[in-house]
């Protein structure tokens, strides 16, 4: 099923019209699909290499593309991010932006990208094998920074006032195994 991600109204696009991600639980996995509407307005790095993909953080600080996955049982939950240059990391948190810590147990995501004129396509699989096995609620979130350096916030759903992907309001997904 694809989701639009709806930009935050304080923090508008000027290069990007559109973001919708598809989203597929497959056994212990999470395959997400990203579209980016937009001219070529975008910080995107050339045509990088997956062979040059590693471990990062604060990719949220220019372009990225998030997921947060947190199980239907508990305060604890996860955030996958993966930038256009192949670079990722994910993170586990105790609760609500606490105890984060990047999590080894998350191996390299397998990812793909097509980049076009008006826009590019990013698929990204997660294996989550060692995430509770039970209903998720999930957020779905973009980071986008365009040519000069201005950012905008996309999500699914966003908290009231200032953008906030780990915000309750924002896992409005609920994904069954």
């Amino acid at each position: 099923m694809r989701h639009a991600l709806i930009c935050h109204p304080d923090t508008p696009a000027k290069a990007v019209s559109a973001i919708e991600v598809e989203l597929r639980r497959e056994a212990g996995s999470l395959l997400l699909q990203y579209h980016v509407t937009g001219p070529a307005g975008l910080l995107v790095p050339g045509y990088p290499s997956p062979a040059t993909r590693k471990r990062t953080d604060e990719l949220w600080r220019h372009t990225c593309l998030e997921a947060f996955v947190k199980p239907a049982n508990g305060e604890a939950y996860w955030e996958f991010n993966v930038a256009p240059t192949w670079d990722w990391q994910a993170y586990a948190l105790s609760g609500y932006r606490e105890g984060r810590r990047p999590d080894h147990a998350i191996a390299t995501p397998v990812t793909d990208a097509r980049y076009g004129r008006d826009g590019w396509n990013l698929s990204v699989r997660w294996d989550l094998a060692g995430v509770p096995n039970n209903p998720w609620r999930i957020g779905l979130a973009a980071v986008i920074q365009e040519t000069g350096g201005a950012i905008s916030y996309w999500a699914l759903k966003h908290a009231p006032d200032k953008p906030d992907f780990h915000h309750p309001d924002a896992f409005a997904l609920t994904v069954t195994p």
